[in-house]
């Protein structure tokens, strides 16, 4: 399995920007598919984006056209990038990989990081 560790969270204003990362270890970084869930307090992991092997991406519609998922297979990471923050999107945030080649149901991602917080100020 491969081992994750978020980073990049914090406190930001609404309509701000932020940039989460996710450094990989252990198995091979490229033959997996990732993705990005946040938790909100009461409420259940969601999903958030997704991106393949070979840079397929998919989004939750609530997060389309602001937010940005990608992958730096030499430096082992997976960035969300994150732009027009709302206080909805106040979570923590979660990187996961899967073996499938395309996968954006919790099931299907058996290695998570720790999760790092997100929380955005109105």
């Amino acid at each position: 399995q491969v081992q994750l560790v978020e980073s990049g969270g914090g406190l930001v204003q609404a309509g701000g920007s932020l940039r989460l990362s996710c450094a990989a270890s252990g198995r091979t970084f490229s033959s997996y598919t990732y993705g990005w869930f946040r938790q909100a307090p009461g409420k259940e992991r969601e999903f958030v984006a997704h991106i393949s092997r070979i840079g397929h991406t998919g989004y939750a519609d609530s997060v389309k056209g602001r937010f940005t998922i990608s992958r730096d297979n030499a430096k082992n990471t997976v960035y969300l990038q994150m732009d027009s923050l709302k206080p909805e999107d106040t979570a923590v945030y979660y990187c996961a990989a899967s073996s499938a080649l395309w996968a954006r149901n919790l099931p299907d991602f058996r290695s998570w990081g720790q999760g790092t917080q997100v929380t955005v100020s109105s």
